[in-house]
């Protein structure tokens, strides 16, 4: 059940949230897609990221903007997941001329986590997913759990994974006052264990004996055999509230400790967990701030409650 205050992450202006499955459900691609080019930030926090066109998502960055940002299963297979999602969006009239020249074209961001079977077998098409999730993507209440880029997503892999536990997607918003609104989506797919930020209950994690067995703070919180532990944890941070990309930059960076919070072990050397925080702008003008960067603060600290909120959703067991 949602707290009374959550709504659905399309409830976000200029927002809307699509997914697609590959053969069989075990991977697929989450896309958010905006209704015009999104001022868009990022934090590559892990050490084993994977990731599409993110140089240019800096603070100062010069063509900044997306028209989406892409979440895809199948590691650096699943970043074949952009041209799909940019074919899609052309296809549909998004994209914005540059330089004069008379294409048309639509930027977009994304990260890919680690889901590839033990065994091998044939990788789905990427593209093709990429291109299903865009063209799904709508403003209704998006499905949770198992499905697009968690579709085979795990979590509690430190201690193998023969012991790990379903991961998935979650996303929700809240409303900010009368400001605005600010939404996240994760796909959790961490080596670590996911627990309520607000009692530290463990939610999901390694299982022994049908039992959550919780990570081990000290040396021995990874200790997978056969080789490290691969997961990921990416979210997206969304507002409608017209905000600036400097601002943009603290959300992510306060979003990112919701996500310390709720996800442990995370940002380990295997983990490629990445954060992006986007303004959809459609609100008409940034109301006035009590302090410089008091907007951000007020938003971040937000998103940072809803990491885990959305976390929580991503790793329950009813399909939804």
């Amino acid at each position: 059940m949602r707290p009374p205050d959550d709504l659905p992450i399309t409830a976000v202006r200029g927002l809307r949230v699509g997914h697609a499955e590959g053969p069989g459900g075990t991977t697929g691609v989450t896309v958010l897609r905006f209704d015009r080019p999104a001022p868009t930030v990022v934090r590559i926090l892990g050490g084993a990221s994977a990731t599409y066109d993110t140089g240019s998502l800096g603070p100062d960055a010069t063509f900044g903007r997306r028209w989406a940002i892409f979440f895809a299963g199948g590691s650096l297979f699943g970043l074949d997941a952009a041209r799909g999602v940019r074919d899609a969006l052309e296809a549909s009239g998004a994209g914005h001329r540059v330089f004069g020249h008379p294409a048309r074209l639509a930027p977009v961001t994304g990260a890919a986590l680690f889901d590839l079977p033990p065994s091998g077998g044939r990788r789905p098409d990427y593209t093709r997913l990429g291109s299903r999730a865009a063209r799904a993507a709508s403003r209704r209440a998006p499905r949770e759990g198992r499905v697009g880029a968690g579709a085979g997503a795990t979590v509690g892999k430190y201690l193998g994974r023969a012991h790990a536990a379903p991961g998935g997607v979650g996303a929700v918003a809240q409303g900010i006052g009368r400001i605005g609104s600010v939404g996240v989506l994760v796909a959790v797919n961490a080596v670590g264990a996911v627990r309520e930020p607000a009692t530290g209950r463990w939610l999901a994690g390694a299982r022994v004996d049908g039992r959550i067995a919780a990570p081990d703070p000290g040396a021995r919180a990874v200790r997978a055999p056969r080789g490290a532990p691969r997961g990921t944890t990416l979210a997206a941070v969304v507002t409608d509230v017209p905000v600036g990309r400097a601002a943009l930059a603290r959300i992510a960076l306060l979003a990112a400790g919701g996500l310390a919070r709720t996800v442990v072990p995370v940002f380990t050397a295997t983990d490629g967990d990445v954060v992006f925080a986007s303004a959809t702008r459609e609100r008409s003008r940034p109301p006035g701030e009590a302090y410089p960067g008091g907007l951000a603060d007020r938003i971040g600290t937000a998103a940072a409650e809803l990491v885990g909120r959305a976390a929580a959703r991503a790793v329950a067991p009813e399909p939804r």
